[in-house]
């Protein structure tokens, strides 16, 4: 992206919602803005885990405010991501439909490990350039991140189901701090975090670093009370376990740094701290100034080429992984391209190859899961795709390229998907039609060959000899024109 563009990242956190705007150049994106509310919709789970009106409400209304001011930027500017609240939410759909349309952009929700990942992003792009190697810990509302990593490569990511709002409602919930309701919280929280003894051993990493929410607020109090700035240690999570206890409950409690909205949390934070630092033994933790919202905003910049896009490196590793035939790969990715690039004419060139990045994704996996089945090998394609542990997607972005991996062959009526989304139709018909004209696992005769469309009608032009020289292509082609009498779309050949 060129110097001087404007790049705004989302975080929908369990405890606050974020807005960072920053600019680019030369490669950094320093910050212009910085909004943050303090939502706290992750005390809005009821015990069915669906959002209630009241937190679903709160979301909207600060998306509402983010909103106005993201007004003028392009979607390839803005980056939303979701995190452990939408993914416990059962009725998230209904929460992220309204917010889609509130914000004006879209909302990912991210897996845990994909949260991992941007974290590690985010403090890794503010520190300086080492070759250390580094713990980082982010304890948010509902959710634990561990990561191990060296400069900009995260090695180890895990996410864990322990946060300070989950652990301040269940541990502290009559905002009572007392020794008793710290010993079980600390317990509860080990127990979680107990798997994290063997990838993240203190032989394993240099330097601890804290990101974000909790971290930032234990360390301005132990700042504000003469400790070394932005530093975490043993002695001083102590002190401040202590102070807790003779303030005695979050409404008492006077401490200076720290902040009104973290008041009702700290003390399921404190408590998950404490855990993290006892485990891993942990003696120093540096509060790192970068966090999710900066590794969000770093990967939009990275995902304008596809040699830095993270998610290339993802869908390469994946069909190495199942073993998938890498010649008839890249033969119906090429055509695909070029069926696409014919019906997609009047893109931009970055629209076009944002298009074809995507779809080119989906040719190199559309055999993914043919180790396990040859007949159905396109359903055990999308089921590995929908369940796959993959950095740099969003859930429903990989959720999308599933579709196209299962809609590659048989029958479109089956097919859950929306067929009034023209570009995932397009991008469907010039994956299907590919694979048809690669049947043969030989490079297809694409000349006097063209694809166009006009509303609803895509029709394919050959060459008057074409279907007579490859009559088991043209027998193809003829079915698959059936095939698409049963969507609101129609298929031709002239």
């Amino acid at each position: 992206m060129q110097n001087g563009t404007l790049l705004a990242a989302v975080d929908l956190g369990s405890n606050s919602y974020r807005l960072e705007i920053g600019r680019v150049d030369h490669g950094q994106i320093p910050r212009t803005e910085y909004l943050k509310e303090t939502v706290r919709q992750g005390n809005g789970l009821d015990e069915s885990r669906n959002l209630t009106d009241e937190a679903m409400q709160r979301g909207w209304d600060c998306l509402a405010r983010f909103g106005e001011r993201l007004a003028g930027f392009r979607k390839a500017q803005v980056r939303a991501v979701a995190t452990q609240t939408l993914r416990e939410a059962r009725n998230r759909d209904t929460f992220l439909a309204r917010a889609h349309t509130i914000l004006g952009f879209p909302i990912d929700v991210i897996s845990g490990r994909e949260e991992a990942r941007l974290i590690y992003q985010g403090v890794a792009h503010l520190l300086p350039q080492s070759d250390e190697r580094r713990l980082v810990v982010d304890i948010g509302g509902r959710s634990t991140e561990l990561i191990l990593g060296q400069r900009f490569t995260a090695n180890v990511t895990e996410s864990y189901r322990v946060g300070s709002v989950a652990w301040s409602m269940k541990y502290f919930a009559d905002g009572q701090f007392t020794e008793s309701a710290f010993a079980r919280a600390e317990v509860a929280a080990k127990a979680v975090l107990d798997e994290a003894l063997s990838a993240y051993r203190p032989g394993e990493w240099d330097v601890a670093y804290g990101a974000s929410g909790t971290i930032g607020a234990v360390a301005d109090v132990l700042t504000a009370a003469g400790h070394t700035p932005g530093l975490i240690d043993r002695a001083g999570l102590a002190w401040l376990h202590d102070r807790l206890l003779a303030g005695r409950s979050a409404d008492k409690l006077r401490l200076d740094g720290i902040k009104d909205d973290r008041r009702a949390v700290i003390g399921g934070g404190v408590s998950v701290l404490q855990a993290v630092f006892d485990l891993l033994e942990i003696e120093q933790l540096h509060a790192a100034q970068g966090a999710l919202r900066h590794g969000a905003l770093y990967d939009l910049l990275e995902r304008e080429h596809s040699e830095t896009d993270i998610r290339s490196t993802t869908v390469q590793r994946l069909a190495s992984r199942f073993g998938v035939d890498q010649s008839q790969a890249l033969r119906v990715g090429k055509v695909a391209g070029l069926l696409l690039r014919q019906l997609r004419s009047k893109d931009t060139p970055v629209e076009l190859d944002r298009l074809l990045r995507k779809l080119g994704w989906a040719a190199q996996l559309h055999e993914i899961g043919s180790g396990i089945s040859h007949s159905d090998y396109h359903k055990h394609g999308a089921y590995i795709l929908d369940n796959a542990d993959a950095p740099g997607f969003a859930q429903p972005e990989l959720h999308r390229l599933s579709l196209l991996v299962l809609g590659h062959r048989g029958k479109l009526r089956k097919l859950e998907a929306d067929f009034e989304d023209e570009l995932f139709v397009q991008q469907l018909l010039c994956l299907r039609l590919a694979v048809i004209l690669c049947h043969a696992r030989r490079d297809p005769d694409l000349k006097g060959m063209e694809l166009r469309g006009e509303g609803h009608v895509v029709t394919l032009a050959l060459r008057s000899d074409w279907s007579q020289a490859w009559p088991q292509s043209a027998h193809l082609l003829r079915e698959e024109m059936t095939a698409w009498q049963k969507t609101p779309w129609v298929l031709a050949l002239a």
